[in-house]
């Protein structure tokens, strides 16, 4: 084991590691992004169900259930608070006890609305369900996230560029999905059940993916890094240090600050002193994810196509506000790889965050029926390259902050960086959902 560590990092052979890692931040965000992208199927079968209803009465039947806002709401609320608790819990309740419960729970949830799909429901009781499946498999969500996001930030940087390139995929899988089910024009029902099913897989398939990952050498050899002995330690101290002492005194004193400083080394950093290290990354994650949940996609699926009555006016806003969306933003989330700018010490790395906000009234100057704004935009090329540029900024940006935030601390706080930068992710997404309640007015 001691001689493990002091060798070169092992190779990651037929790229295992990285493909596990790349599946399960994919996993991460199948409850999000297939909730999101069936925004037709619930408001259709709502709006459906509430006027065919005979006995419901004439407000039930014009009842706007609002699906979009609220989904947003319930998903962040959670992912905020439960992300938040973990942040602490992490150090009483064992990493794969965590990660392999939350699965098995978000296995549970999507498995019990694809069996809704069949169910006859009243329009109130099924919102009310839905809603409550939203805001308990986002619980499990947060606490898989964060979890996940503390085991990548014990391996390279490229690993979490990795695995938040998963994330964006998981979007594109979604999309994919949701396009899929609008073409399947003869059972719309069958449709959705497959579509529903489809996570279920996924999530099995992820849980076997994270057993599978301690068993692999290069995978055991970071993680088990991060929790090195202090006999470890302290010899690697020593051996660094004989090669600068001259004398038997000089020895003998640096041997108690080598004895004092390797006990202290040992210790993991408080939450707050890890946090004094990594506050930038952790307001401009806020800051990115605030801007985007702002707009998307409560303001983006109300963009209409100028070819209104033809076959590109059905698949318009799943290709040009979801799949657009998506592809760019697992761009953004893949040029990390290739390119890093602005550096993690440089000003400009906040200052070109914050301009981001640029897009808000952008978006809201695209061809929006019955809109409040001026329609500067009214092409759907304009909306589409306001919509690409819009998510590669959002993925490109938001990876950099996930992958610099890791370098500014201990191999040993790695874990809690990742953990409290998650957390800082799911505020921006709860204030950006919360925001997106006001712009809807404002439209």
């Amino acid at each position: 084991m001691r001689n493990e560590q002091k060798q070169s990092p092992p190779s990651d052979r037929g790229q295992a590691v990285s493909i596990i890692i790349f599946i399960l931040g994919l996993e991460t965000l199948l409850p999000w992004n297939f909730f999101i992208t069936a925004s037709e199927y619930f408001n259709g079968r709502l709006n459906n169900n509430s006027s065919s209803s005979r006995n419901a009465t004439t407000m039930d039947a014009s009842k706007d259930y609002n699906y979009d806002s609220w989904m947003a709401l319930l998903s962040q609320l959670p992912l905020l608070l439960f992300t938040l608790l973990n942040s602490f819990l992490y150090q009483w309740v064992k990493e794969h006890v965590r990660v392999a419960f939350s699965m098995v729970a978000i296995f549970i949830f999507f498995s019990l609305t694809a069996a809704l799909v069949q169910a006859d429901m009243q329009p109130d009781t099924f919102f009310s369900v839905t809603m409550a499946t939203i805001w308990f498999i986002n619980m499990f969500g947060a606490v898989l996230q964060s979890s996940l996001f503390g085991v990548v930030s014990q391996f390279p940087p490229r690993y979490n560029t990795l695995f938040m390139s998963g994330q964006g995929l998981a979007g594109i899988f979604a999309g994919i999905a949701m396009l899929c089910s609008i073409f399947s024009n003869p059972d719309r029902k069958s449709a959705a059940l497959g579509y529903f099913i489809t996570p279920c897989l996924a999530t099995l398939l992820s849980l076997l993916c994270y057993m599978l990952l301690p068993r692999l050498e290069f995978a055991r050899f970071y993680l088990n890094r991060s929790q090195s002995n202090e006999v470890e330690a302290s010899q690697e101290l020593i051996s660094s240090d004989q090669k600068v002492q001259s004398s038997e005194k000089k020895d003998l004193e640096a041997n108690g600050k080598i004895m004092s400083h390797g006990a202290e080394s040992q210790q993991r950093s408080s939450v707050f002193a890890v946090f004094k290290k990594i506050w930038v990354m952790a307001l401009c994650v806020t800051w990115i994810f605030a801007v985007t949940l702002a707009v998307f996609p409560v303001i983006t699926v109300r963009v209409q196509t100028v070819y209104v009555g033809s076959k590109w006016a059905d698949v318009f806003t799943c290709v040009c506000c979801f799949i657009v969306f998506y592809v760019m933003d697992l761009l953004g989330r893949v040029a990390p790889s290739f390119m890093q700018w602005p550096s993690k010490e440089s000003p400009l790395f906040p200052v070109v965050v914050f301009l981001r906000v640029i897009f808000i009234p952008l978006i809201m100057m695209c061809n929006i029926k019955d809109s409040k704004w001026t329609v500067f935009f009214k092409h759907d090329s304009f909306f589409v390259v306001i919509m690409a540029l819009f998510s590669f900024t959002n993925g490109y940006l938001a990876c950099l902050c996930m992958s610099y935030a890791p370098q500014f601390v201990r191999c040993k706080d790695c874990e809690t960086a990742g953990s409290l930068m998650t957390f800082f992710l799911a505020l921006g997404l709860a204030l950006g959902a919360g925001f997106s309640f006001l712009l809807g007015k404002l439209v």
